[in-house]
């Protein structure tokens, strides 16, 4: 019996799938946005989380990385933090409303006077983020202070899902480039012109090299420290943590990555976001499965890599080799 799968099914159970994504979205779309926001994270933690196995996979993570913690905690961290990922989708789709709150949040931080030296001298500015409060707040506050901010994105699976998705994030701000060869192209014109560029650097990176994130390996993509050293951008972490209200944002931005070796550039980003983490945990992505290739034949590859990748900037390519995951 084969076991290729009928391609009119797959379209037929991915279009089924992003509709029930869908509705839950609608339903709190009918409501006022201060409603919605806090509607759809209650719906992702207590309806969407359990079913989809989210709430399991929060559990184990934690179990990996943090078998420290009390249970009393880890339950709270089990409905906190879909509860955080459902506000973040709700936000998204409620872009205009979003960004009106968004875009006056406090920024703050000792890296804003190099990323004003960076932009007066006419030169490109990584901002590295991960999947930590609200990416997009951050986002949409650094437009308003002035950074017209590209967006380096990887496309969901669910090609249905994908189409309103992408639109959506799209209305919170422009460039957008998709991860690909193609996507890759535009990103580096972007950058080569003078450009700014956001890139989430926090998922299991195939290509990418076994690093340290919560005392465990993680594959980690090397390219955005790549990418600052071939632009001489300073790569600046920052930050949109959400405040105890659910609503609002504080924007941190962090002093620049010293530049050097990509290793050694990704590890120093690796422990400002675990610090971060370990300081606002019920608003990192602890859905996602980041230590899935922490070892093996993937973390082999990518820490034979490592061995061989000689110290300072890559070779003057249009793109750097390895991959990355985004948004």
């Amino acid at each position: 019996m084969s076991d290729t799968k009928d391609p009119a099914i797959t379209r037929l159970g991915e279009y089924i799938v992003s509709l029930l994504l869908r509705a839950p979205i609608a339903l709190a779309g009918l409501m006022p946005y201060a409603w919605r926001i806090p509607a759809l994270g209650w719906m992702t933690a207590r309806i969407v989380a359990p079913l989809a196995g989210y709430s399991r996979r929060v559990k184990e993570n934690l179990a990996f990385v943090r078998p420290d913690l009390p249970g009393a905690q880890v339950r709270h961290l089990m409905r906190a933090v879909p509860d955080n990922a459902g506000r973040n989708m709700m936000e998204m789709y409620s872009a205009s409303e979003f960004a009106a709150r968004a875009r006056h949040s406090p920024v703050t931080g000792p890296g804003l006077p190099a990323i004003e030296r960076a932009r007066a001298e006419g030169r490109p500015v990584i901002f590295v983020t991960g999947h930590l409060g609200s990416f997009n707040a951050a986002r949409v506050a650094m437009v308003e202070q002035g950074f017209e901010m590209g967006v380096f994105y990887r496309p969901m699976k669910n090609r249905y899902f994908n189409v309103h998705y992408t639109k959506a994030m799209g209305a919170l701000s422009q460039p957008m480039f998709e991860q690909g060869r193609r996507g890759m192209v535009q990103m580096t014109k972007h950058l080569r012109s003078g450009g700014v560029l956001a890139i989430l650097n926090d998922l299991n990176a195939h290509g990418g090299v076994p690093l340290d994130f919560f005392g465990k390996p993680a594959l980690t993509s090397l390219v955005t420290a790549e990418l600052a050293l071939k632009f001489d951008a300073p790569l600046v972490p920052v930050w949109g943590i959400r405040r105890a209200n659910g609503l609002d944002f504080d924007i941190h931005v962090e002093e620049p990555i010293a530049p050097g070796d990509p290793v050694d550039m990704t590890r120093e980003f690796n422990a400002r976001l675990e610090a971060q983490v370990r300081a606002h945990m019920d608003q990192w992505f602890w859905i996602h499965r980041r230590w899935k290739d922490g070892t093996g034949e993937m973390a082999d590859r990518g820490a034979e890599r490592i061995s061989a990748q000689p110290s300072g900037a890559p070779d003057d390519t249009d793109a750097p080799a390895s991959s990355t995951s985004l948004t």
